[in-house]
């Protein structure tokens, strides 16, 4: 699987385990996701996939390095998806 679809999967295990913000954005703990059966079978290196995903501006977290047990309660932001601009006429 290459980086582009694991972040895809990553969004949709957001959007799964999370909660939706009134801005669009979905909330989910570091631990819900690290702790999750079905996200430990997707990713084998969950860690990596918040960090590419963190470098293309898809989510947000504070920190860099995220580690079980010490950082299980850092909330991870899915931001919302822009809307497409709307045609003109």
């Amino acid at each position: 699987m290459n980086v582009d679809e694991e972040v895809g999967r990553l969004k949709e295990e957001i959007q799964r385990l999370g909660k939706i913000q009134p801005d669009g954005s979905y909330k989910v703990t570091f631990g819900v996701l690290f702790n999750d059966d079905k996200c430990a079978n997707i990713f084998e290196a969950l860690v990596g996939t918040l960090r590419a995903a963190k470098k293309r501006k898809i989510v947000t977290y504070e920190g860099e390095l995220l580690l079980q047990g010490v950082h299980d309660n850092v909330e991870i932001t899915l931001n919302p998806t822009p809307s497409p601009p709307a045609a003109t006429t």
